[in-house]
């Protein structure tokens, strides 16, 4: 646990240097201090900072923790700098990866249980009320889209209300992968004039499994492959919801989201520096 949590303080001190990111010397922590606590929360302690705070306080590894409120103002002032931060390592794992094979899938992410819409405080809308054809039930929260390299690992990822289509992932995503790139669907991403654009402007080919109805079919040799390789998201989606909570505590919507990122940030820091 202890050479996690340097690994993934080297490394998110070593990307803000990177970039140029610049802040107050008379700050008691630095923002990557601040960073660090919020994914070892995810990581270790279901995301209760208050567990991850006294955690490193107690073991010295941050002698000058902030107390629980300055420290989430603090990481609710930074919750940018984590998002471009997040994207920063997904663009070095698509430059230095061989592969150009990548899947994209969703999953959703419940502030509670559909009878309880009535009582949450953190936002109020019918957007956010989705549909899990999977479980046949309803849901109110958010649908996380998730792009992943064909090993698992996250690179890009956008969060929508509950009721989204998935087809609003692609002009979501910033999708910025190399030429020659493959991405992998369900059907659910059915478009096909996202489809002809991203093949002619960023010669990007989207693989989307084919409905019985579809106007492109498939070969069956080409059906195979895109079956095949759609398993591994599941796998990638069951890996980070094991660690969430039975409930993901926040006071406000960016707390959730903010939360629900630290998750995503950690489970790819495991899976590509770590594991």
């Amino acid at each position: 646990m202890l050479n996690e949590i340097i690994t993934i303080y080297a490394i998110i001190d070593d990307l803000l240097k990177a970039i140029g990111h610049d802040e107050d010397c008379r700050r008691e922590m630095s923002d990557a201090e601040i960073m660090t606590t919020a994914i070892i929360a995810a990581l270790f302690f279901s995301g209760n900072h208050s567990m991850a705070c006294s955690y490193m306080k107690d073991h010295n590894l941050i002698p000058d923790m902030l107390e629980k409120l300055r420290f989430n103002r603090r990481l609710h002032s930074i919750s940018m700098l984590m998002n471009d931060l997040f994207h920063q390592v997904g663009m070095i794992l698509k430059e230095t990866s061989d592969c150009t094979e990548y899947l994209l899938d969703s999953f959703p992410v419940a502030m509670c249980d559909n009878i309880r819409i009535f009582n949450v405080r953190l936002i109020k809308s019918e957007e956010y009320r989705g549909y899990i054809a999977s479980k046949k039930r309803y849901f109110y929260g958010v649908k996380v889209q998730l792009l992943t390299t064909k090993s698992g690992i996250p690179v890009e990822f956008v969060f929508l209300p509950g009721s989204a289509s998935d087809v609003r992932a692609l002009n979501a995503l910033p999708l910025n992968l190399p030429p020659g790139s493959e991405v992998y669907t369900d059907a659910a991403y059915t478009d096909y004039t996202a489809e002809d654009d991203l093949k002619e402007s960023d010669k990007i080919s989207l693989k989307v499994m084919r409905k019985k109805n579809s106007k492109r079919q498939d070969e069956p040799w080409n059906q195979y492959i895109k079956q095949h390789l759609r398993h591994y998201i599941e796998t990638v989606f069951s890996s980070i919801t094991r660690v969430f909570p039975k409930s993901i505590h926040a006071v406000t919507y960016q707390g959730f989201l903010l939360k629900l990122e630290a998750f995503i940030f950690a489970f790819t820091l495991r899976q590509a520096f770590i594991k």
